[in-house]
């Protein structure tokens, strides 16, 4: 598969925000304003679309949603698509999405993880076009700590280009900034020490293929379709990344070993594990889970990466090529649009 980007966002660039999942309370108003002057800053102009209601678990019902994504997503004066977050129920797009008309348009930028990984994942295998898996509008006015990109950072890069991040060694161990209190944090409360941890053992790790991944709870309910097939990819090898939004580690155990029986981890070179703050199940940790699912596929496992839902968050793009170099003294992530 001929992995095609979008062009990097420019000054004056129009910049759509759409919640293909769940919307914004009124109550998150506030912070959803400074998330919109956040990205006009850059000096892009943003539409909001009228997917945004926050009342119930989806902004509006399933052929509105599909319709408003299709529509910014084809549209070629729109170059970037955010949603405010994730959600639950995404999965209900899939069917209604016009994937021939997105295939067919000018590449344009889409961003989100969580449940937004059930469009992007399936956007990047179905048409070839890359995507982020980065941080949504609401996270969006946080400033990255040192070593670490915004989606901002990674919308503005052109093909060839490359950019290289690494653990900032410090993560948010208490949980969630309550944005009704608080709508205009910009600063990372990092409370926790902690960079990346190799699972499957000892041993430097250097190792490069093609990134594709994300949320498991969302993801697993994918695999074994044509929306997750990760074949088209794989054929110089995979850099998969995972990440446990909540779910306790039995279940994220089980839901892994069946991605995996459906292929989605063939011709992987490594995976890399997003630090989570999800339960144990009595006994079984998450690291055992992961270590349980896909220990036996004898590739580095490296763990603890900033790319789920524990903040900060490191992008990554679906499709670009991935080098994943982990020792004693280095530890990055290098991403290449080519």
């Amino acid at each position: 598969m001929t992995i095609r980007y979008p062009s990097p966002l420019r000054p004056g660039d129009l910049v759509g925000v759409t919640s293909p999942s769940s919307g914004v309370d009124e109550s998150m108003s506030g912070r959803l304003q400074v998330a919109v002057e956040t990205v006009r800053s850059r000096g892009y102009e943003v539409v909001v679309g009228e997917c945004m209601d926050g009342a119930r678990h989806v902004s509006a019902p399933a052929p509105q949603r599909a319709a408003e994504l299709n529509r910014m997503l084809t549209d070629p004066a729109i170059r970037a698509v955010v949603p405010p977050w994730g959600g639950e129920t995404a999965i209900d797009l899939l069917p209604l999405l016009d994937w021939d008309a997105i295939s067919a348009a000018e590449p344009t930028w889409i961003v989100g993880y969580s449940d937004m990984a059930t469009i992007i994942t399936p956007l990047t295998l179905l048409t070839g076009v890359a995507t982020v898996h980065g941080n949504n509008l609401m996270d969006t006015p946080y400033r990255p700590p040192a070593g670490l990109l915004s989606w901002l950072d990674v919308v503005t890069l052109a093909p060839g280009d490359s950019f290289t991040q690494s653990p900032p060694g410090r993560y948010r161990d208490k949980g969630w900034v309550d944005y009704r209190t608080n709508p205009e944090v910009d600063e990372f409360v990092l409370d926790a020490e902690g960079g990346w941890t190799r699972l499957d053992g000892a041993g430097d790790v250097d190792v490069e293929g093609r990134l594709i991944g994300g949320c498991i709870e969302t993801l697993c309910n994918l695999a074994g379709t044509r929306y997750a097939d990760t074949s088209a990819l794989g054929a110089d090898g995979l850099l998969v990344y995972v990440e446990a939004a909540g779910d306790d580690a039995a279940t994220i155990c089980r839901n892994l070993h069946g991605m995996r029986l459906n292929g989605f981890f063939d011709n992987t070179a490594a995976v890399i594990v997003g630090r989570t703050a999800a339960p144990p199940t009595g006994s079984l940790s998450q690291t055992e889970a992961v270590l349980d699912a896909l220990g036996g596929l004898g590739v580095p496992i490296v763990a603890d990466v900033e790319c789920g839902h524990v903040a900060p968050y490191l992008p990554l793009v679906n499709g670009a090529r991935g080098r994943l170099v982990f020792s004693a003294d280095r530890a990055e992530i290098t991403q290449t649009l080519d």
